[in-house]
C-alpha cells in the first residue's frame, strides 16, 4: 500500500499520527510526546517537519491535523465552527498553515451554547464523532448520543449526522485534582471494583455533588474503609454522577442508548456506570474513529 496522506491527532499531552492510503487504510502509525501543553510557541511546525513526517515517512505528502494542535496552543488557531455541524461544515472550514509548501489542514473545533448562557467548546472529539458516524452510513439517520470519556468529557447530541449540542464535564480533570490536592489524595490505583461500584451507588442521581463528595473521607475515618480504595470509590462517584446527571442537560430522559467513544479501559467505566442505570450502551475505537474523521474531512476538503 502507498501512503498517501498523513492525518493526526495532536492533543494536549501526545500526538497520534497514521499515514493512510487512498482507501483509509493505515499504512504506518506512530505516536510522539509532543503535546501541544510542553512546546513552545512556533515550535509545533518545526517538530512536525523535522519529527513526525520523517518518522512516518510522509515528507511531501498532504496532512490533516485535528485536536490542541488548532487552540492558542498549538500551531496556529482554526478558528470554532458553530453546532449544527457535520463533515460539509467542518470540511469547509478547514485551516491552511504553511509547512515547507506541503499541503497541511488543520480540523478547527466546535462550537455551541453552553448551560450558562455563554459557549461550550470542543476540539478533536468533533473529528471523532464524525468519523464514528462516517463509518457506518445507518448513523447518519436518526438521533444519536454519544459520550467521549476524558479529562473533559463530551456527551454529544446527533441528529441525522450533524452534532447539534454537545455538554462538558471535567470529571477528569476533578478526579487528578482530588487525587493529587485535597484530603482524598492518595497514590493507590483505582482499580477497586468493588469501591468502585459503592462510589457509583453514592453518586444518587448527580445533584448535591460537593456534599456527596465528601463520603470518600467520611467513609474512611468514620466507617472503617480501607484509605487504598479512595481512588477507586471516588472514580465512581464521579463517573456516577455525570453519568446520571448530564443526559438530563442535554434535554434527555437519560435512557436513551449511548455510544460510548474512546479509550477502551475508561468507557469500560462509564459502561459499569451505565449499566447499574439499565442504559444500553456500546463501545467503539476512538483512534479508528479519529482516522475516519480526518480522512472524511481530507476527501471533502479542498485538495491538493
Amino acid at each position: 500500500m502507498a501512503a498517501a496522506l498523513l492525518a493526526c491527532d495532536w492533543g494536549t499531552t501526545h500526538l497520534r499520527a497514521w499515514t493512510l492510503d487512498e482507501a483509509g487504510q493505515v499504512v504506518e502509525a506512530g505516536e510522539f510526546q509532543l503535546g501541544v501543553s510542553k512546546l513552545k510557541p512556533g515550535e509545533a511546525a518545526q517538530r512536525f517537519q523535522q519529527e513526525v513526517q520523517p518518522a512516518l515517512h510522509a515528507q511531501g505528502l498532504p496532512a490533516i491535523l485535528c485536536g490542541m494542535v488548532g487552540s492558542n496552543l498549538g500551531w496556529t488557531v482554526a478558528p470554532y465552527a458553530d453546532c449544527p455541524a457535520g463533515l460539509p461544515e467542518l470540511a469547509a472550514c478547514l485551516a491552511a498553515v504553511e509547512a515547507h509548501a506541503a499541503w497541511v489542514r488543520i480540523v478547527p473545533g466546535l462550537r455551541c451554547q453552553g448551560l450558562a448562557g455563554g459557549p461550550d467548546v470542543m476540539r478533536g472529539e468533533e473529528t471523532q464523532v464524525l468519523g464514528w458516524i462516517a463509518q457506518h452510513p445507518d448513523r447518519a439517520r436518526g438521533r444519536q448520543v454519544i459520550c467521549h470519556p476524558g479529562t473533559h468529557a463530551k456527551w454529544v447530541l446527533v441528529e441525522d449526522g450533524r452534532i447539534v449540542r454537545f455538554v462538558t464535564a471535567m470529571t477528569g480533570e476533578l478526579f487528578a485534582v482530588l487525587s493529587r490536592h485535597s484530603v482524598l489524595k492518595s497514590d493507590a490505583p483505582a482499580d477497586d471494583d468493588a469501591a468502585f461500584d459503592e462510589g457509583l451507588a453514592a453518586a444518587g442521581e448527580g445533584d448535591a455533588l460537593a456534599a456527596r463528595l465528601f463520603s470518600a473521607r467520611a467513609r474512611v475515618v468514620g466507617g472503617g474503609q480501607p484509605a487504598e480504595s479512595t481512588p477507586s470509590y471516588l472514580s465512581g462517584l464521579l463517573i456516577g454522577a455525570e453519568v446520571a446527571a448530564t443526559p438530563r442537560l442535554l434535554g434527555l430522559s437519560g435512557e436513551e442508548p449511548v455510544a460510548l467513544l474512546g479509550d477502551a479501559a475508561l468507557c469500560g467505566r462509564y459502561r459499569r456506570a451505565l449499566e447499574r442505570r439499565g442504559v444500553p450502551c456500546e463501545t467503539f475505537d476512538g483512534e479508528a474513529a479519529a482516522r475516519a474523521g480526518l480522512f472524511a474531512l481530507y476527501q471533502l476538503g479542498e485538495r491538493p
